[in-house]
C-alpha cells in the first residue's frame, strides 16, 4: 500500500503545468473536461491557498471520526486528493469510501490512480454521477471539498439537509469553500491579495482575469454566515471554521 502512495505522489509532481488561460481566448464558462483534468493537480495547488494543509487535515478528521461499518463520502472528488489522503490515513483499517464526481475526465483518471495504488478494490467505490442524485446512507464522514460552490444555490440547502439526515450520530461534514465577505472593502482587499498569491505562483494577469471570467457564472461563493445558518438549520449541533486563508475557508460540522 505504501509503495502505491509513493508512486502516486510522484505522478502528481509530473502532472502537466496549467497553461490553459495563457493565451487570449473567447470567454466561455469553465468546464471540468480533459484539458482541465490534465493540469488539475498543478492548477489546484497554485490556485487555492493552503490546499495541501486542508487535504492533510481532512484525512486526520476522517481518521478520528470514521466508525466501523459506516461509510465515508467524498462528494465532488475530482482526481482524489481527499479520497487518497483518507485511504492513507485509514490504511490499517477496513473502511468503505464512496468517491463521486460528475466529470468523466476526472473519474477516468481517478480510476487509474486507484489501480496504481492497489489494494483498494473493496474499500473505494468510484461513481460518475451528479451529487444531487447520490444516495447517502450510514455515513460517519462526508466531505465537500470546494464542491458546494459549483452547485446552483437552489440545491444547496437540500444537499446539506440530506447529508445531515444520513449521518450517524457523532458524524461529521467537512466543507471547504471560497467565500465572500460582508465588508466590501475587506472583500476587495482579500481578492486583491488572492490575485497576488496567484501571481506569486506564476500566473499572469491575463491568466488570472480569463479564469475569473470563465468561473464567474458557475462558481458562486457565499458568506460564511450563510453556510453556518444552512448547517444549523439542517440540524447540525455545531459549525466551526478550522482554516481560513483570505477568502478560502474550511469548516467542520458535527451531528
Amino acid at each position: 500500500m505504501e509503495n502505491g502512495y509513493v508512486v502516486l505522489s510522484l505522478s502528481y509532481r509530473k502532472s502537466s503545468k496549467d497553461n490553459l488561460f495563457k493565451k487570449r481566448m473567447p470567454q466561455d464558462d469553465f468546464v471540468f473536461d480533459e484539458q482541465v483534468a490534465d493540469v488539475f493537480d498543478d492548477m489546484i495547488v497554485r490556485s487555492i491557498p493552503g490546499y495541501e494543509t486542508i487535504i492533510s487535515m481532512i484525512g486526520k478528521f476522517a481518521k478520528k471520526h470514521y466508525k466501523s461499518e459506516s461509510k465515508i463520502y467524498d462528494l465532488g472528488c475530482s482526481l482524489g486528493g481527499v479520497t487518497f489522503e483518507i485511504c492513507k490515513q485509514l490504511s490499517e483499517s477496513n473502511f468503505n469510501l464512496v468517491a463521486i464526481d460528475n466529470s468523466e475526465a476526472m473519474i477516468g483518471r481517478l480510476r487509474q490512480r486507484k489501480a496504481i495504488i492497489g489494494g483498494l478494490e473493496d474499500k473505494v467505490k468510484i461513481l460518475c454521477e451528479d451529487i444531487n442524485d447520490t444516495i447517502i446512507e450510514n455515513a460517519s464522514v462526508v466531505i465537500l471539498n470546494f464542491t458546494l460552490q459549483f452547485l446552483p444555490i437552489k440545491y444547496r440547502n437540500e444537499l446539506i439537509e440530506r447529508i445531515y439526515n444520513n449521518l450517524i450520530p457523532g458524524g461529521i461534514l467537512v466543507l471547504s469553500e471560497k467565500i465572500v465577505l460582508d465588508d466590501e472593502n475587506l472583500n476587495s482587499l482579500f481578492i486583491e491579495m488572492y490575485h497576488k498569491f496567484k501571481e506569486a505562483n506564476g500566473y499572469s494577469e491575463l491568466e488570472i482575469n480569463q479564469k475569473r471570467l470563465a468561473l464567474e457564472n458557475i462558481l458562486i461563493p457565499e458568506l460564511i454566515s450563510t453556510h453556518e445558518k444552512r448547517h444549523v438549520s439542517a440540524g447540525f449541533r455545531s459549525f466551526e471554521v478550522w482554516f481560513q486563508y483570505l477568502n478560502f475557508v474550511s469548516a467542520i460540522s458535527l451531528k
